[in-house]
């Protein structure tokens, strides 16, 4: 989903209420991103609150077995938010999407889940839960299990089963329920397509148009997260958690909205790759209806479930993103100055303030976001002594969180 995926940020093709509901309830930012471009390294930085770099995961992890990165994983001793919180009691729980490692030992049960439905791949067939190598795909804990129903349906599901299982047998005890959606990835099914992949599978030309598709898939994520807003309601705890959505990278070609005038797409380095919808909800401690104009990025979220919770950060462990807490609640009005950076294969880019350079096999080009949010002015040419600076800082980065790939 990019960043004009939702009605309150400019999608003129499907209502979305109930996420538009959460934005209007809390406060959305105008200026997030996330860690990387697309899917296996963004959830690493977003777990760990480590640029992916630093975990080895810089890349896809791909489904196919014959591919040199489908024995990949995150490392067992990077520590993910669900580790941290449940050391400190929290009650944890993952349902949908994982793409961090397709055997057993590196499911999320062993990356401090207590409770996992879902893929491990990067994407399923929404209906029947093969993955794109016709492999099935479904997972309760660290076993198969397979479970018929709609993949956006089923893990919201899992998601309210897992809210009133908790409330009920745990009553005050605080939980962290991550709840990584499918949709709107490809392959774009709407609940009334029928499968594409499995043993029922129809070909690809009886499923809906692709912007036909889109809608009915964001409709659904968005009905979903109206049933778990209502939920918390019923349940008394509305004014206890903390609500938080965002997407994972931007948009394709193929979902692409009206509305986006950021350069690129999924995959790069410009702004399309990573400027993302980021909405933070918490009746009474967050203030209601606030646009932030402010940049921040997926790696902040563990730094700030951990602040709420009191708990402290590791020892001897660089965290690369911020607590986003004081600005949240209101007891600060801006962040501390820091450089954001962006990774993918031959391509990356620093965000300094408001001058981002970017940097590919082709050249470096320089622009000033204030001006040119749109990344159509390369200012280079004019601006040689801020390329230099801001290229010397990339280097440095690079070398500083390099670490190998690590296949099994």
């Amino acid at each position: 989903m990019g960043d004009a995926g939702l009605g309150c940020t400019g999608n003129e093709h499907v209502a979305t209420p109930h996420l538009d509901r959460l934005a209007a309830e809390g406060a959305r930012f105008s200026d997030f991103h996330s860690s990387g471009t697309v899917c296996s390294p963004t959830r690493a930085g977003l777990l760990t609150g480590r640029y992916q770099q630093r975990t080895g995961v810089v890349g896809v992890i791909n489904a196919d077995p014959k591919h040199p990165s489908h024995g990949h994983a995150l490392p067992h001793d990077e520590l993910t938010f669900a580790e941290l919180l449940r050391a400190r009691g929290y009650r944890t729980a993952c349902f949908g999407k994982w793409h961090l490692g397709y055997e057993a030992a590196d499911n999320p049960v062993h990356h401090g889940f207590d409770e996992f439905v879902g893929f491990v791949s990067g994407n399923v067939d929404y209906h029947s839960h093969y993955d794109r190598m016709g492999t099935a795909d479904w997972w309760r804990r660290d076993e198969l299990q397979p479970e018929a129903g709609y993949t956006t349906e089923l893990v919201t599901q899992h998601a309210l089963d897992f809210l009133d299982s908790h409330v009920a047998r745990h009553g005050d005890r605080p939980f962290c329920l991550y709840l990584p959606h499918a949709a709107i990835h490809d392959p774009n099914q709407g609940p009334t397509d029928p499968p594409i992949r499995g043993p029922d599978r129809r070909p690809r030309s009886e499923l809906a148009p692709t912007r036909e598709a889109v809608a009915a898939m964001t409709r659904s994520l968005d009905a979903g997260v109206g049933r778990l807003l209502a939920r918390l309601a019923a349940l008394g705890i509305d004014d206890r958690t903390l609500v938080v959505f965002l997407s994972d990278n931007g948009g394709t070609r193929a979902n692409r909205t009206t509305g986006e005038g950021v350069r690129g797409f999924k995959a790069s380095v410009f702004e399309g790759g990573h400027l993302v919808p980021a909405i933070f909800r918490w009746p009474g401690r967050i203030a209601t209806g606030q646009v932030l104009d402010i940049p921040a990025i997926s790696l902040d979220l563990l730094p700030t479930m951990l602040g709420l919770a009191g708990v402290a950060a590791p020892r001897g462990r660089v965290l690369d993103g911020v607590d986003l807490a004081p600005l949240l609640v209101g007891e600060a009005d801006e962040l501390r100055e820091r450089d954001l950076y962006w990774q993918f294969k031959g391509n990356a880019a620093i965000r300094r303030g408001p001058w981002k350079l970017v940097a590919t096999p082709r050249g470096r080009s320089l622009f000033h976001l204030g001006r040119d949010p749109g990344e159509r002015r390369n200012l280079a040419a004019a601006e040689p002594a801020k390329v230099e600076e801001l290229s010397d800082a990339l280097e440095r980065w690079r070398a500083e969180v390099a670490r190998p790939s690590r296949p099994k």
